[in-house]
């Protein structure tokens, strides 16, 4: 089997057909040297999955008017909706056709029917895909109220999206289910957050009647930059900063390093508010938001 030429990407049973014996292929299927991606759409085992490939198999046994859309387009524009476990069990691609043609029914992919204009449709990775700006907004409808407030910086932060081109956009949603939120998350959307879990901080806040505080803050001394917090109260001399999973591979040194840098705010007069996952939680994000309360001198 040493002198088969497997193909470089995704391709069909109808195509291997064509390209080795039914020995050969019944060979490479028992031998695990291809394995299959979806339904009649097979990889060399050397290639590792992903939802690019996926997109990709599939583009070869969809119709030309399936769309990927909602977090796998998200996914294709390089912006990760997913959960964390999603990254390594991937979930059925959303695919959906122009309102009229017939619904994709394969396994391994979910959709239905949408109402898309030809703006609304991009071509990328060889694959049709909503655009950024569609994406967006249909992820502000569509996905709960934190995880789409965090879609919305995103695509603010990497495609130059602003709240007034999301907000026009709108227009086009009218009685549209879950258009009521996106309304409201646009006006709260930011392109400063750095991560989701930093949009979650703030849409806490917001939540709670709180006043919103400035994003990526930098501290000075005598003028000087020094530290940027997350996010910060300058006039109060508050900072709440966001330690996540990623915090867990750190290094010793770049805990010292936070450590320092927290300890030098606080010498200075700062109160420092640090909100962990733990914080996501009813009671655990009822406990920061009562220590912010009580460092902005706001009545519980």
């Amino acid at each position: 089997m040493d002198d088969l030429t497997l193909p470089d990407g995704p391709f069909t049973t109808y195509v291997a057909q064509r390209l080795f014996s039914d020995t050969q292929w019944r060979s490479l299927v028992r031998t695990g040297l291809v394995k299959p991606v979806l339904t009649g759409v097979w990889v060399s085992a050397s290639v590792n999955d992903s939802v690019e490939l996926r997109c990709r198999a599939a583009s070869l046994v969809l119709t030309d008017d399936a769309v990927f859309c909602d977090r796998t387009a998200a996914w294709l524009l390089g912006v990760d909706v997913f959960h964390y476990r999603e990254l390594e069990i991937l979930p059925p691609l959303e695919v959906f056709v122009l309102r009229g043609s017939q619904r994709v029914q394969r396994p391994q992919v979910v959709g239905g029917e949408r109402d898309l204009s030809p703006h609304d449709i991009i071509e990328l990775h060889g694959v049709r895909l909503t655009s950024p700006l569609r994406t967006a907004l249909d992820l502000a409808c569509k996905l709960p109220r934190y995880q789409a407030l965090a879609a919305l910086d995103a695509f603010m932060r990497r495609y130059g999206l602003t709240t007034q081109v999301l907000w026009q956009e709108l227009k086009r949603y009218r009685r549209r289910r879950g258009v009521v939120q996106a309304r409201e998350l646009v006006f709260k959307a930011s392109p400063m957050a750095e991560s989701p879990r930093e949009s979650w901080v703030r849409l806490a806040i917001a939540d709670s009647n709180l006043p919103l505080p400035v994003p990526q803050y930098w501290v000075q001394e005598h003028g000087v930059d020094v530290f940027r917090v997350d996010f910060a109260y300058p006039k109060a001399r508050v900072a709440i900063e966001y330690d996540g999973e990623e915090h867990h591979d750190l290094t010793d040194e770049q805990r010292e390093r936070d450590a320092a840098r927290r300890a030098w705010l606080r010498d200075r007069g700062w109160t420092v508010i640090v909100v962990t996952k733990a914080g996501f939680t009813d009671a655990g994000r009822e406990l920061w938001l009562r220590e912010l309360r009580r460092a902005l001198r706001v009545p519980n």
